[in-house]
């Protein structure tokens, strides 16, 4: 009996499984959730790390990742109670935090700042072309009060983008700053208005909340100490790059000081925007 052609049958069969189960896997991506505090959570994995307050009328989240992480965040908050989602403040425009929106919209209120609204709208840079507005806005604060618990957003001015809000849990003593505190250096959105100068000043401004516990745009929670040394990194490498630019060094000369030093890879975001930000913003 020639079993070649049932040999090849079954191989065919496994690599269509693995196939599929690699496709599926990658439309389903992994999300874990761990508490925080009290009825505090944040879940993490694929875009940026999603805070989630449990309240007897229901839950606010912070933040919505990508739009196909929007069944995925769904279950880790169901696997911690039933009461549904109501709202959502976003911290800034990017697509792995505010990706989600259009389909939290139908069941959800969506809060952000009136300038990470605006860069929504006018579309200012090319991953932002799917992702949709909420329906509520603010200039300078912003409270939520649900089920006896707060939840306080401000503007405290520019750093990675014009609109980034501060999230502050006042009773629980935690801040969610978005990707004002993200990796391991700063991403300095130039086409969405951010800033190197006024990051600094920006957290400064945070850093007088009274709070102990920081869940960063991306990142491990951590505590305040360790959002004041991210901002003196800020401010580090600020420095450096001005004191080459005084020197008279080339935005070629920096980028390669920025990737030696930093890990700034020469196709990344950091040195399509932050780079040729700076390079102006410093002169």
């Amino acid at each position: 009996m020639n079993r070649a052609p049932i040999i090849r049958a079954i191989a065919g069969t496994m690599f269509l499984s693995l196939a599929w189960f690699a496709y599926t896997q990658t439309q389903a991506p992994k999300l874990t959730i761990s508490k925080v505090k009290a009825d505090l959570y944040n879940i993490e994995g694929d875009g940026g790390n999603v805070g989630a307050l449990v309240t007897s009328e229901g839950v606010i989240l912070i933040d919505d990742k990508f739009d196909q992480d929007h069944d995925a965040i769904v279950a880790q908050v169901r696997s911690v109670t039933r009461q549904p989602i109501k709202y959502i403040f976003s911290t800034h425009h990017h697509g792995d935090h505010s990706g989600g929106n259009a389909k939290f919209l139908p069941t959800a209120e969506i809060v952000s700042t009136s300038m990470a609204r605006a860069n929504i709208v006018q579309q200012n840079q090319a991953k932002t072309a799917d992702t949709v507005p909420g329906r509520m806005a603010f200039d300078h604060e912003f409270s939520i009060f649900l089920g006896g618990q707060e939840v306080r957003a401000r503007y405290m001015g520019r750093g990675h983008t014009n609109g980034d809000a501060v999230i502050y849990f006042p009773a629980l003593k935690v801040v969610h700053t978005g990707d004002l505190m993200a990796g391991a250096s700063p991403l300095i959105d130039y086409p969405g208005g951010g800033s190197v100068v006024e990051w600094t000043r920006t957290l400064d401004e945070a850093l007088k909340l009274d709070f102990d516990t920081v869940i960063p745009g991306h990142g491990k929670v951590t505590d305040k100490a360790g959002l004041k040394t991210y901002r003196d990194n800020v401010e580090t490498l600020r420095n450096r790059v001005s004191a080459m630019i005084r020197q008279g060094k080339s935005q070629d000369e920096i980028g390669k000081m920025l990737t030696a030093d930093y890990q700034w890879q020469p196709t990344s975001l950091n040195m399509q925007w932050s780079l040729p930000g700076m390079m102006r913003e410093l002169r």
